[in-house]
């Protein structure tokens, strides 16, 4: 695999940006049966959008990104911000002063290569140079639950058939240092 960079969000980087998360949120949607919830989809790829336009306003400091980016195309993003609702709501606000980790997306022909963990070893360190020791998680897609709790063992949350019958919900708590572990491959 030729050279992957770590990079920050530009203006520029919108429009493939958008089409990025339309790819990914449509594959996610599809692989996990869930496809047919074209609002639902068409939600989150906004909320990403929403969340983009947050860390380039702010400059990073509501929202921050990091892209990978391989031969000048986008394979993958990470991002941190102010927990959820959805997760200090299902913690009982246990989790509420905590930054939440997401947007963590690798495109899907690139998926299993290392993408992944290479941008959750970016976040990491720009974590820990901010003293961010904590930080929270959740998914309640099927297959990100498998590596997150291989990564990080069983969820701190488990909200079983949040979204309808067999599709649970999960939230982890991790250290930061722990964030980039090996233990799982993204």
């Amino acid at each position: 695999m030729k050279q992957l960079k770590i990079r920050r969000p530009e203006q520029e980087d919108i429009p493939e940006l958008h089409h990025f998360f339309r790819t990914v949120v449509t594959d996610t949607f599809m692989k996990e049966g869930i496809g047919d919830l074209k609002d639902d989809m068409e939600e989150e790829i906004q909320t990403k959008m929403n969340y983009l336009e947050s860390d380039l306003k702010s400059n990073g400091k509501e929202r921050f990104f990091l892209l990978a980016v391989l031969e000048e195309q986008i394979v993958g993003t990470i991002e941190y911000g102010p927990a959820s609702n959805l997760i200090i709501t299902c913690t009982n606000h246990a989790l509420k002063d905590l930054n939440e980790v997401g947007t963590v997306f690798v495109h899907p022909e690139f998926q299993r290569m290392g993408i992944g963990n290479a941008l959750l070893r970016g976040l990491s360190e720009v974590l820990l140079k901010n003293e961010i020791q904590e930080i929270c998680l959740d998914s309640g897609y099927r297959r990100a639950q498998q590596i997150w709790i291989k990564k990080y063992g069983n969820p701190d949350y488990f909200l079983k058939d949040y979204w309808g019958e067999g599709f649970d919900h999960m939230i982890w708590r991790v250290k930061t240092t722990e964030l980039s572990s090996k233990r799982a491959s993204l």
